[in-house]
């Protein structure tokens, strides 16, 4: 039979696998114990790909287990890395397997980052290197059949299954080997070529002709079916298709010639003869059709041998009736194969490397829910501080505790004194002042190197948008503005973060304008505060008065209040707990995880105590600032007041007011430029990394560009040279001097001497040889070619031909017939020079007084020659005109 089939492996360009992930690792593991193990897995994969992809395969099982490591590898790492995100840049870029003109066609490059494109490239070369190592296998062997019908299993369970996963995998149309009509047919017809080995060795064991008729029907089904698919794709296999229709042919032939043996073993020798007959009609249709592809010689003889037995066996001893094709019995099948389905692990001895590395899912999960965790840290955090601002307010609008301590009326409080040392000791003015200067700088910084990042963008996408609209459907690749969706998005919202901190720097510059004399004051020595403010005079003694008493009690409950949040949120922000492992159980048992039912009631149960506690202490406050208010109303009854007062109580309000403002103005500031400095790490790993991804379009594009510029290059500029023109060769004509004719139909002018022979024809032999020494006259140039007359051709005698004197030779000849193209080319010399030799030629003689030694001798032309390439076809002579030229050349120089 014929050759099996084999499928040739995909290419892929150089992937820099390491640099991406260790980038990737450093980043998202930068605080992590097992970020060095991580570095060094990575490195491990990288070396991984480059000896499966990178390196020519032997057609060997060693080869086979190194892509089974890294396809095992890749499903392991999948769901460990972002792949199908923009935060790799990572773009795998594959071949079209079948070259244009061969099995299926096709010779298109595909880039994509997509992992899961690489697994369907891998498992396709999974396929192709299983076939190889089928074919190589010896079939007049045990062990060499065993081994091809396992291969070829393998690879039909891997074409098979880039069949049904491909489209799932892949965002855009895949290559033609991997489309889900060309794996599939790939996976029939290692089926079928599994299946016939399965009937060679069922053949060579000497099974029962019952067995081996049912494989041979099996296997011809099988061929029939891929034959099938391949005769109605668009696509055909060119090398593949007649084949499959011949091994189809031949199966059946075999299972019917088996079969037969069955029928004469019992007592059907008529059936025997119709199924050897129609074994025969199979045979021959191989032979009409596909005897270049296959060789059934063998078989044919054994069926035309067999059939030759049963007719003389039943037309002298049985006489059985012979039936009808049609009326013959289905032959059974027996499917003794099937594609060997991809379960990973496919290798026995894999490993995973990253096998410490969480998946991306519960990677997913654990940052949803420390972005819950935050959102509940912060919203309990600020609670208290709203709180405590409210609490400050309202005590600087009750001048307390100033008013406590300035029963004299005519020192600085204690309280006072206490708020002005604060101030100075942050530096008073010139920090804020220092501070509010910088913030402008880090958001110019911040704005600068987002819209660099926007910009590099905004370039490749206007470069990529250029060289669709010129190469139109030859520029096949993902468009820049899809791809950079995800980015643009990320880059608009720093954008509006960004907006909103320039808002919220405003809201704190105003602040800082409306106390800004205060906090002046506030950091002026304690004589210049004291003159500042205005005295009163001493009121009555409220010193050991009941209501100073509970006020000061109450204020001292507010004091502890403050104390008691400051611990409480040092406690929430340091509560650390861990998800990693509730996430990995949930995602190992139900395959996917509900991170919010999760994390919801893990932050229950872990921040519910604290979140009663702050409640508990929002309450405490408003209770003691109704009870404060109240004592505060009957402390002022019964306090002595007068103008001078007042003014002296307002001044201190302001001044209780400036330090608050001043302190929470100062930690705006310092939250402010931790945020810019920050962000701007963040927005440096984002021009980062759409650097990175233009850098790999950049490179794409490269590699798209010289594939077209190959494409073009090597498509036809026409589809054919068009004719010369006639006048085309007129100049040549031109400067040869013009030989008269015999007839209208006479001998044409001799083509140029560049022309060369005509194809096929045999080449002229030298004139002569010379030494190089030794100057030789030139050669005399061959004669001109004859050319017959049509009507001396024709079977009609009586034709005649129009004279002409002085006829010039036509451009166009008419076209020479096998004899004149043989007498067109002289075989060197002498030329024929007696009349009747069939290459004889009518040399014209001008005059010349000296030719020969005779004086003006007339030239007497000679009647053209007939049908038959001899003088005498009855033609009238035609004269000849002379012309001056030059002497004619002797023979040999």
């Amino acid at each position: 039979m014929a050759a099996y089939a084999s499928v040739p492996l995909k290419k892929s360009s150089e992937v820099d696998l390491a640099k991406a992930l260790s980038k990737y690792v450093k980043n998202t593991y930068a605080n992590h114990g097992d970020q060095d193990e991580y570095l060094r897995a990575v490195e491990e994969l990288n070396k991984l790909r480059k000896s499966a992809l990178g390196r020519p395969l032997d057609k060997h099982e060693n080869s086979l287990e190194i892509l089974y490591r890294y396809y095992d590898q890749l499903c392991a790492v999948e769901p460990k890395f972002p792949f199908s995100g923009n935060q790799l840049c990572l773009t795998f870029t594959w071949k079209d397997a079948f070259d244009k003109g061969t099995l299926f066609s096709g010779s298109a490059k595909l880039g994509l980052p997509s992992v899961g494109y690489e697994k369907t490239c891998v498992l396709f070369n999974v396929g192709a290197l299983a076939s190889q190592i089928a074919v190589e296998q010896r079939l007049d062997t045990d062990e060499g059949l065993k081994t091809a019908a396992k291969y070829y299993q393998v690879a039909s369970g891997a074409f098979g299954h880039i069949k049904d996963t491909v489209l799932s995998a892949l965002t855009c149309e895949p290559t033609v080997d991997i489309s889900p009509d060309c794996a599939g047919a790939l996976s029939l017809i290692m089926l079928a070529q599994a299946q016939e080995v399965v009937f060679l060795k069922a053949t060579s064991d000497k099974m029962k002709d019952a067995i081996i008729a049912r494989l041979a029907t099996q296997a011809a089904d099988f061929y029939g079916e891929a034959f099938k698919t391949c005769h109605y794709k668009d696509n055909l296999a060119k090398e593949v298709l007649p084949v499959l229709g011949a091994k189809h042919c031949l199966l059946q032939a075999s299972a019917e010639y088996h079969q037969a043996a069955v029928a004469k073993q019992q007592k059907k020798f008529g059936e025997e003869i119709a199924r050897l007959q129609l074994a025969a009609e199979l045979l021959k249709t191989v032979k009409s059709r596909y005897e270049e592809y296959v060789n059934a010689k063998n078989l044919t003889d054994k069926v035309s041998r067999a059939l030759t037995a049963a007719k003389k066996d039943n037309d002298f001893i049985y006489h059985d009736r012979v039936p009808e094709t049609r009326d013959l019995e289905r032959i059974g099948k027996a499917a003794l194969v099937k594609p060997t389905a991809i379960q990973v692990p496919l290798s026995q001895k894999f490993t995973d490397i990253f096998q410490k590395m969480v998946p991306m899912a519960v990677q997913e999960a654990l940052s949803s829910c420390s972005h819950r965790r935050a959102e509940l840290i912060n919203r309990l955090v600020g609670n208290m501080r709203e709180a405590t601002v409210l609490l400050n307010g309202v005590l600087a609008s009750l001048n307390l505790p100033a008013a406590l301590e300035d029963l004299s009326g005519d020192s600085v409080p204690q309280s006072i004194l206490e708020k002005s040392r604060a101030v100075v000791q942050q530096g008073g003015l010139q920090s804020i002042e220092r501070l509010i200067k910088e913030l402008p700088e880090l958001l110019q910084r911040n704005r600068e190197i987002l819209d660099e990042s926007l910009k590099i963008l905004d370039t490749e996408e206007q470069t990529d948008n250029e060289l669709r609209a010129n190469f139109t459907h030859r520029w096949q690749r993902t468009p820049s503005g899809e791809l950079y969706k995800s980015l643009r998005a990320e880059g608009a919202n720093y954008r509006g973060v960004l907006d909103q901190a320039v808002h919220a720097d405003q809201v704190v510059r105003e602040r800082y304008n409306a106390h800004c004399e205060t906090i002046a004051l506030l950091c002026k020595p304690e004589a210049e505060l004291s003159a500042a403010i205005p005295s009163a005079n001493p009121a009555k003694t409220l010193e050991g008065s009941e209501v100073v008493g509970v006020l000061r009690a109450q204020l001292a409950q507010l004091d502890q209040l403050k104390k008691e949040r400051e611990q409480l949120e040092n406690d929430i922000k340091s509560t650390q707990f861990d998800m990693t492992t509730k996430f990995l159980t949930a995602l190992a048992q139900d395959g996917a995880i509900n991170e919010e039912a999760l994390s919801v009631t893990e932050l229950d149960g872990v921040y519910g105590g604290y979140t009663q506690k702050v409640q508990q202490s929002l309450k405490t406050q408003e209770e003691v600032l109704d009870r404060v208010q109240t004592s505060h109303k009957e402390f002022s009854s019964m306090k002595q007041s007068n103008q001078q007062a007042v003014l002296r109580e307002e001044v201190l309000k302001k001044l209780a007011s400036a330090h608050d403002s001043y302190m929470e103005i100062f930690k705006n500031l310092h939250e402010g430029t931790k945020f810019y400095n920050d962000l701007t790490e963040i927005l440096l790993k984002f021009q980062n990394k759409c650097s990175d991804i233009v850098f790999a379009r950049k490179t794409e594009r490269e590699e798209l560009l010289k594939d077209i510029q190959e494409s073009i290059a090597n498509e036809p500029s026409a589809p054919a040279i068009p004719s010369t023109p006639s006048y085309h060769a007129a100049p040549a004509a031109a400067a040869t001097p013009p030989t008269p004719a015999t007839s209208a139909q006479g001998p044409a002018a001799p083509p140029p001497a560049a022309a060369g022979p005509a194809p096929g024809a045999p080449t002229p032999a030298p004139r002569t040889v010379f030494s190089v020494h030794k100057s030789q006259p030139p050669a005399r140039p061959p004669p001109p070619p004859p050319v017959f007359s049509t009507q001396a051709a024709a079977p009609a005698s009586t034709s005649t031909v129009t004279s002409s004197s002085t006829t010039q030779p036509s451009s166009n000849p008419l076209p020479q017939t096998g004899a004149e193209a043989a007498f067109a080319q002289a075989q060197g010399p002498p030329y024929p020079t007696y009349q009747g030799y069939p290459g004889f030629y009518a040399m014209p003689m001008p005059y010349f007084p000296y030719g020969y030694g005779q004086y003006n001798m007339p030239f007497v032309p000679f009647q053209n020659m007939g049908p038959t390439g001899f003088a005498g076809s009855g033609q009238p002579p035609q004269p000849q005109a002379y012309s001056p030229s030059q002497p004619q050349q002797p023979h040999y120089p």
